[in-house]
């Protein structure tokens, strides 16, 4: 069994692995092997991949219609196999599984300037392949809501400084928090000033500049094989702008290398082989990444109980997070200097 943390664990405890489950996808398992949040199952058809549905059956129909759209131009996305009822899914004991076919490959490593390379090319052929998607769920399309969430979140860290300075006993967390919060805070507040000057609205009008965004591209959700890129887990996919999706990258990628430009750098040029980008949609994406996104979700994932790390984990995430503002400020110093006009 392979080293699972304690989330993990616990979240897989509460899959029912039953034969009669799996009946239902007309499966016979041999074996099965926890992977993070789901079971890599060895059956009489191959390797397949059972994972638990945590959202609503809308919204999982909105993952299977989003990627039955994308697998008509670009095959490289995860598929669900039918149950024997004709369905994406099964239930079960009042829970909803679904089978997916497991995507070959090794998980992409942002250290590796080819799989960067790999990686952004297929994001760019993702958004393409993904263009004039739409769907009926509001909650799913979000373009046009930037403005709204980046308020959103500026006043949630102004409720939890209200909330931090009623505390009688404050932890090193707390501390920390407060002697940075109004710093961030005007970072947001110059953040929402600078997209207020770009075309964001205008870019919402143009068909091509909207896709089918990922929302998660972290390493263990890209798949490299024979220098291609696969993409799975589409659970927080959304319809946006697709500098959204690069938003996310970059922010996920740099974070990693002390903010360096030159893996940014990287992923546009590679980004531009298979997809375009002008100058409003570069000038969108500073935008997007001034936010500091970072430092906001450690202190949601705190002060909202979203994670169950324990104090010490927190206390040291945060603080290398704080360490790190000066080389992010390096870093959209020279974005800004390269990229926008």
């Amino acid at each position: 069994m392979l080293d699972l943390g304690y989330r993990d664990k616990a979240y897989l405890s509460k899959y029912d692995l039953d034969v009669k489950l799996f009946e239902k996808f007309d499966l016979k398992v041999l074996d099965l092997i926890p992977i993070r949040k789901v079971f890599l199952l060895s059956t009489n058809k191959g390797d397949k991949i059972l994972k638990r549905i945590d959202c609503t059956l809308y919204e999982f129909d909105f993952i299977v219609k989003a990627l039955k759209y994308v697998n008509t131009n670009f095959e490289r996305v995860m598929n669900f196999e039918d149950s024997t009822e004709g369905k994406k899914y099964a239930e079960w004991k009042g829970e909803y599984y679904c089978i997916m076919n497991k995507v070959k490959g090794r998980e992409c490593e942002f250290s590796n300037p080819v799989d960067l390379a790999i990686s952004a090319q297929g994001i760019g052929e993702l958004h393409k392949a993904s263009e004039g998607f739409r769907y009926k769920n509001s909650n799913k399309y979000i373009c046009g809501n930037l403005f709204k969430n980046l308020s959103r979140k500026k006043e949630e860290m102004l409720f939890f400084k209200r909330m931090v300075n009623l505390y009688e006993n404050k932890g090193e967390f707390d501390d920390i928090f407060l002697k940075n919060v109004d710093n961030y805070v005007n970072k947001i507040d110059d953040c929402i000033a600078f997209l207020d000057k770009t075309a964001y609205y205008k870019l919402c009008s143009e068909e091509d500049k909207i896709s089918l965004c990922h929302h998660d591209l972290a390493h263990h959700n890209i798949i490299i094989d024979e220098d291609k890129a696969y993409f799975i887990d589409f659970d927080f996919s959304v319809i946006d702008l697709k500098v959204h999706d690069l938003c996310n990258f970059i922010n996920k990628v740099t974070k990693t290398f002390s903010f360096d430009i030159d893996k940014c750098k990287a992923i546009l040029d590679n980004y531009r082989i298979t997809n375009t980008l002008n100058q409003n949609e570069l000038n969108v994406l500073f935008g997007m990444i001034t936010f500091p996104e970072d430092f906001y979700e450690i202190c949601k994932d705190y002060y909202s109980k979203r994670k169950e790390w324990d104090e010490q984990t927190f206390v040291s995430r945060l603080k290398r997070k704080v360490n790190f503002e000066p080389d992010r400020q390096e870093f959209l110093q020279e974005f800004k200097q390269q990229y926008t006009i």
